[in-house]
C-alpha cells in the first residue's frame, strides 16, 4: 500500500471512537500492548501486518499517544538500534542510513487514550515528508540531532565508567533503552565487544510531535 492510499482510508476513521471499529477480540490486552492500536490502525485501514522494513511501499506508519487535543503524552519510538551500532558509531551518512529511511516520508496519527479504551479515537493524521521543501529546517535538525547522537555514543562507549551507551539526546529525537528480560545486548565489531547490556532504540521525543503539529 502507498502511503497517499492510507491517508484515504484513514479519513472515515478519524474521530471515531474505537469501539465502533473493532470487535471485543481485537480490543483485547489493548492497555497492555502498547503497539496494539498502531496494529488495529492497520488492519483498519487493510495494510497487512508483516515484518518488513517500512509499513507501505513508499512511507511509515507511526502512533502515539496523546489527549484529546494532540498533546503528546508519551515519546514515539522509531526503531532499535542493534543492528546498526556500527553504523552510528562510525557516522554514517544520514541520509544512506536505516533511520532517516524509517523517518523520510511519515504518516503520523496521534490516537487519543483517555478514559476506557472503547472510547480511544484517532485524531486528524499528520504528513511529514523529509524531501518536501517545506521540511528543509526539520530536516536539518533531524540530521543535526544523528550526528550529535553518534558522538554521544561513541564517547559513553568509550570514556563510561562501565564502557556502555548510554541515553543519548538530540533537539527532537534520542536514543534509550527499550528492552525486557531477557536482555538482548549490543555487540560493535568496530570495538570489539559488547557496548551495552541491553537493546537500545531511537525515538521522536514529545518536541518533534509538538513541531510537526504547528508546522505541518
Amino acid at each position: 500500500m502507498l502511503l497517499e492510499e492510507a491517508k484515504e482510508k484513514l479519513e472515515p476513521l478519524i474521530n471515531r471512537k474505537l469501539g465502533d471499529l473493532v470487535d471485543e477480540e481485537q480490543m483485547e490486552g489493548i492497555i497492555r500492548a502498547k503497539g496494539r492500536t498502531g496494529q488495529l490502525l492497520e488492519i483498519l485501514i487493510g495494510n497487512k501486518n508483516s515484518p518488513r522494513t517500512l509499513d507501505f511501499t513508499d512511507g511509515e506508519l507511526k502512533t502515539n499517544k496523546c489527549d484529546r487535543y494532540g498533546k503528546p503524552l508519551e515519546t514515539m519510538f522509531i526503531t532499535q538500534i542493534n543492528s546498526i551500532i556500527d553504523d552510528l558509531i562510525s557516522k554514517k551518512d544520514f541520509y544512506r542510513t536505516h533511520l532517516y529511511e524509517k523517518i523520510s516520508n511519515l504518516l503520523y496519527v496521534p490516537i487519543c487514550k483517555e478514559g476506557d479504551p472503547w472510547n480511544w479515537f484517532f485524531l486528524p493524521y499528520i504528513h511529514v515528508n523529509l524531501n518536501d521543501e517545506k521540511n528543509y529546517g526539520l530536516k536539518v535538525q533531524l540530521r543535526r540531532d544523528y550526528y550529535s547522537i553518534c558522538e554521544q555514543l561513541k564517547v559513553h562507549i568509550e570514556t563510561s565508567d562501565d564502557g556502555y551507551i548510554h541515553t543519548s539526546n538530540g533537539e527532537l529525537i534520542q536514543i534509550r533503552s527499550k528492552d525486557s528480560k531477557p536482555y538482548g545486548p549490543i555487540f560493535s565489531n568496530i570495538y570489539d565487544r559488547y557496548v551495552s547490556n541491553k537493546n537500545h532504540a531511537f525515538y521522536f521525543k514529545k518536541e518533534f510531535m509538538r513541531y510537526i503539529a504547528q508546522n505541518g
